[in-house]
């Protein structure tokens, strides 16, 4: 079914308010994804705050043209969603669960990560960056361990006495 061409103007203002306010864009291919998969990713996306719209290409290259992203646009093949929220981390993290359970379906061709384009590969690598709390918890241990191990050398030498 074909969209007029006001229609399209709405949704290429949509896209390019999206890019202003996202701090990060995650491209996705969903080919092969049934309905009620894309239905749980969604909601699940939803619960953290992330937005996801599946959106012509023309029209996502057309938003793309003036807001002076860094490097190179990715081409996009197969079918095209949009993966975004206010958080760096979180979109591309929420995709890449998802990849995860459907390989075959669901794949990161691409994003925008602080005003510059990456590559599958670039997204993927920082859709798997712990979370906040995987991190403190990380440098607590880090913290902690050197006292541990004192606790264990000093009760070590109160057996022997």
């Amino acid at each position: 079914m074909a969209i007029s061409k006001v229609k399209k103007g709405e949704i290429v203002e949509k896209l390019k308010r999206a890019f202003k306010d996202a701090k990060s864009l995650v491209f996705v291919n969903f080919h092969g994804l049934n309905v009620a998969n894309a239905t749980l990713m969604r909601q699940a996306l939803k619960d953290e705050g992330v937005s996801y719209v599946v959106a012509k290409k023309t029209l996502t290259k057309r938003a793309f043209a003036g807001e002076g992203f860094k490097g190179i646009e990715p081409t996009f093949e197969g079918e095209l969603a949009l993966a975004w929220g206010k958080d760096l981390v979180t979109p591309a993290r929420g995709v890449y669960t998802f990849h995860k359970k459907f390989p075959e379906s669901l794949k990161i061709v691409g994003g925008v990560f602080e005003g510059r384009f990456m590559t599958a590969f670039e997204m993927e690598e920082i859709a798997q960056i712990p979370t906040l709390e995987v991190l403190r918890g990380k440098f607590v241990n880090i913290i902690n361990s050197p006292i541990q191990r004192l606790v264990i050398g000093l009760n070590e030498i109160s057996k022997i006495k």
